[in-house]
């Protein structure tokens, strides 16, 4: 005999949020990916391209944790022109002693989207200057809201730019974020003027051409860069990547494949098996982050399995203390 938790997303909005909470989980993530021999396979993919669909399938197992997450995520980027999100899914959580399934999350996405949010707070953390205050954010969808509220958990953001293709969506959220986090948020027409005197850049499109072009970078900016999780997808001129001082990756296995850092070793800018700094390096003090106020650090974040085990087992145990979901038996 055995249970499982059920948990909906209304039981996950309950019990998690985009706290600093959540960005210590998800930066202790990273930390283990540096310190721990964390077993995490490549990201599954599939792609259905008449209906700009794509699955990704991550997981990973930390040792030491009870429980490791398989996490189904599809992004159907033509959903809102329907009345749908582009993105949703869900996880299951297993016990790494058993296998036995511990929790269904039906969190539609919502987890992915905390956990993605707070993995740029922790980029942010270690790699922007500490008296950053003015944010541009890249495209107008629930991440780009995301990321610019995680930036104020870590920095003392007091003006925003919202820069996207559809300039209304941006009005609408400049408007709601200037709102919700008490602070100037305004609509920039222009990518380059919206880049202009910011001291971080956040791209969360799913451009496959880049938005951000590297003579637009000036000295002392932070560069994430959300979007880049496929072959075909690029948000910024693989010449700043050459330049930045430092480059990090979330995984550089992955980055190597489907980041940013792929598109400047496809076209021969960096070598194929250059060694760049990890986030998770960076966060465990073994290499080091930003080195001079005046430098341009760029991350290159492209989702990585033990995040999503991160934040699974954290809703897990906040759902065991608060008594949510329903409980099946088996």
């Amino acid at each position: 005999m055995s249970s499982m938790v059920i948990l909906s997303e209304a039981d996950l909005r309950k019990i998690i949020g985009l706290d600093l909470e959540a960005v210590g989980c998800v930066e202790d993530a990273f930390r283990a990916l540096a310190t721990k021999a964390v077993s995490m396979p490549p990201i599954l993919r599939l792609d259905i391209p008449e209906h700009r669909g794509e699955v990704d399938v991550k997981t990973a197992y930390v040792p030491g944790v009870d429980g490791f997450a398989i996490k189904i995520s599809p992004g159907f980027f033509d959903n809102p022109k329907i009345g749908l999100a582009s993105t949703n899914g869900m996880m299951v959580l297993l016990s790494s002693r058993t296998g036995l399934v511990q929790a269904l999350l039906l969190d539609n996405g919502y987890l992915t989207d905390v956990r993605t949010a707070a993995a740029g707070a922790v980029a942010a953390r270690h790699l922007s200057r500490e008296d950053s205050t003015v944010a541009a954010i890249f495209g107008a969808g629930m991440q780009a809201k995301l990321q610019l509220e995680a930036l104020t958990l870590v920095r003392p953001i007091t003006n925003a730019r919202i820069w996207a293709r559809d300039h209304e969506k941006a009005q609408a959220v400049a408007a709601e974020c200037s709102a919700k986090l008490g602070i100037g948020v305004e609509a920039i027409v222009d990518a380059r003027t919206a880049v202009r005197g910011a001291d971080i850049i956040v791209t969360t499109t799913p451009a496959e051409r880049p938005i951000i072009q590297s003579e637009w970078l000036e000295r002392g900016q932070h560069l994430t860069a959300m979007g880049s999780d496929a072959e075909h997808k690029n948000e910024v001129e693989p010449a700043a990547i050459a330049m930045a001082s430092p480059y990090v990756a979330d995984s550089l296995k992955q980055t190597r494949r489907l980041g940013e850092l792929h598109h400047a070793i496809s076209i021969g800018l960096v070598g194929e098996y250059a060694e760049f700094p990890e986030l998770g390096q960076i966060i465990a003090g073994r290499v080091a982050g930003r080195t001079d106020a005046s430098g341009i650090t760029i991350a290159d974040l492209t989702g990585t399995g033990i995040q999503d085990t991160a934040i699974a087992t954290l809703a897990f145990s906040r759902a065991a203390a608060a008594r949510a979901g329903m409980t099946f038996e088996s």
